[in-house]
């Protein structure tokens, strides 16, 4: 089966979490797309899991597209050995940069940003804007927070049942990976600007 996904968002902390299995699966999904000959694409910061998914892709020989704001550069440290870095004027043109490069998206650990990411992406999925697959990783429990919270919204009739379609949940990296790989090809929707 061809591969459609060439290229990865990854959302994630600029904190390494209090669980080190955080880091250790930010490492390993680094170092998994360069081995699947995905694109990484991500915040362009050197620290916490921005860092280390970074540092394991460019050990793994792969390609890395980092996309900051000016203003974080002196907070997030760009790393030092991207392939190409795009620096933006803004938060909102980060994200609209992230998305015109990816193909997929996967949400690592994180804290307000990561969700503030993943919550963005969805609901443009949500409102047609695009059709590309998006995976929770779930790593030692993180995300159950969220996904119980969009449980409850379904519950209370807020949010759609059809909706849990527009997303998907990875227990651990292999899954994740193997999504990615088995990923349809993507629908070139229209970009977010009809926002």
């Amino acid at each position: 089966m061809p591969q459609h996904i060439r290229s990865v968002a990854v959302f994630c902390g600029t904190r390494a979490g209090t669980d080190p299995a955080h880091l250790a699966a930010a490492r390993a999904l680094g170092a998994g797309l360069a081995g699947a000959r995905m694109t990484l694409i991500y915040g362009g910061g050197g620290v916490g899991l921005m860092g280390a998914v970074a540092a394991g892709t460019i050990g793994g020989g792969g390609r890395v597209h980092g996309v900051i704001p000016e203003f974080l550069t002196r907070v997030e440290r760009p790393h030092p050995d991207l392939a190409e870095l795009e620096v933006t004027t803004s938060m909102h043109t980060r994200k609209t940069r992230m998305f015109e490069l990816a193909d997929a998206f996967v949400t690592l650990s994180g804290g307000l940003g990561t969700l503030d990411e993943t919550v963005e992406i969805i609901t443009w999925r949500q409102l047609g804007l695009h059709d590309k697959p998006v995976i929770i990783l779930d790593i030692n429990g993180w995300a159950q927070p969220f996904l119980a919270v969009v449980e409850d919204m379904i519950a209370q009739g807020f949010v759609d049942p059809s909706n849990r379609r527009l997303y998907a949940v990875a227990a651990d990296v292999p899954a994740a990976l193997g999504m990615l790989q088995a990923a349809p090809p993507p629908d070139t929707a229209a970009p977010p600007e009809r926002l």
